[in-house]
């Protein structure tokens, strides 16, 4: 049970996340968000975190490099679409980009991949994400083919675990990505690293 020596907000989110993180954690996630905020030479820093200050936190505490990823995360914790992270917003997407059950990260890996947010992994979106994901060879006459290739051994990967995309349409339902995921856990960034790596 967490008590309350940090203010109301810290107690709520103390309350909300108590399965997720303890409250020194949530603690010294406000004191980030705050202390990345007061550094910030953005005009909408009082707010939150815009994209750009967001892309650099993920890049410099997490070692993410691919920008259409990056771009996806900031959606994934943005979620009322105001194109700011407020510190509800930070304290929610890192409680499951951190410390999240398979069901969060399913979830929240399935929202980064679904690039259209039409609810399905498209062929177009995974071959988009792989197409980012991977390093090109200088030598390769057209690396292209090579990503087509790949997407259809993802696809077939994910067919062959659960009969998903049944009727062939190169698309993932939620549903099905679900299934996949649980079945073979190597599934869940099968489109790219959306998550850090925590060795």
């Amino acid at each position: 049970v967490c008590t309350n020596p940090g203010g109301f907000l810290l107690s709520v989110f103390c309350f909300y996340f108590a399965w997720a993180v303890n409250k020194s954690e949530v603690e010294c996630l406000i004191k980030l968000f705050n202390s990345l905020v007061a550094e910030s030479s953005s005009r909408f820093a009082t707010v939150g975190f815009d994209r750009n200050m967001f892309r650099d936190t993920l890049h410099n505490a997490f070692g993410m490099t691919d920008d259409m990823l990056m771009d996806r995360v900031f959606r994934a914790f943005d979620r009322d679409n105001d194109n700011r992270i407020s510190v509800v917003e930070w304290v929610e997407g890192l409680s499951v980009f951190l410390r999240g059950t398979l069901e969060e990260r399913i979830k929240y890996c399935f929202e980064v991949y679904d690039l259209n947010g039409d609810g399905y992994i498209s062929r177009d979106e995974m071959f988009q994400m792989l197409k980012n994901s991977l390093v090109k060879e200088p030598s390769e006459e057209d690396p292209d083919e090579g990503i087509k290739d790949l997407v259809d051994i993802a696809l077939k990967k994910m067919a062959s675990n659960l009969l998903i995309d049944h009727d062939h349409d190169g698309k993932i339902s939620f549903m099905d990505f679900k299934k996949a995921v649980r079945d073979e856990n190597l599934l869940l960034e099968a489109f790219g690293p959306c998550l850090p790596d925590l060795k």
